[in-house]
């Protein structure tokens, strides 16, 4: 089984060449591309710095899948975080973002993340079907809310609340 880990700098470089992959698809990201390998080592350190809800899944000292959850920085909005995630495409149907996504859950909780919103494409029914799994709920659909080439998608757009949380604290 292939191990999750949380962020660390020395795999920026891996990172980076993880999420190019997925991203080239021109399918499961908004990007078409991944920044630079100096931005995302930025990133990669800051994400470090700030202890974030990110985790990778290795295959040695490859970066084979991710997920993040970051938070919202305005105040009133400060409890939801937004999922991104992110499997190469040799490793899907593993389990990989199954195992990523519970390991960001946990800790978004721990961190006091009591909302996690995402957005996927509709038509990418496997990812649709692992959040549902994991117990995320429809909220709303997007529409044209994706254009690669020219050729609009519609997104939808899920939520996962916290289930322990009291909303009258």
């Amino acid at each position: 089984m292939l191990p999750i880990v949380p962020v660390q700098e020395r795999y920026a470089e891996s990172y980076r060449e993880c999420l190019d992959s997925v991203a080239r698809e021109r399918r499961y990201l908004a990007q078409v591309e991944a920044l630079p390998v100096e931005r995302i080592a930025n990133f990669v350190k800051d994400s470090v710095a700030n202890d974030a809800i990110q985790f990778f899944a290795l295959d040695g000292e490859r970066i084979v899948g991710w997920a993040d959850i970051f938070p919202a920085w305005a105040h009133a909005v400060a409890h939801c975080g937004s999922l991104g995630m992110g499997i190469h495409p040799e490793y899907r149907r593993r389990g990989l973002g199954q195992r990523l996504l519970a390991a960001c859950i946990e800790k978004a909780w721990l961190k006091g993340v009591t909302r996690i919103e995402l957005e996927a494409r509709a038509d990418n029914v496997a990812a649709i079907a692992l959040y549902e799994k994991l117990g995320f709920q429809h909220e709303a659909l997007k529409r044209r809310a994706m254009r690669f080439d020219g050729a609009y998608f519609d997104a939808v757009q899920m939520s996962l609340l916290r289930p322990d949380f009291d909303s009258f604290k």
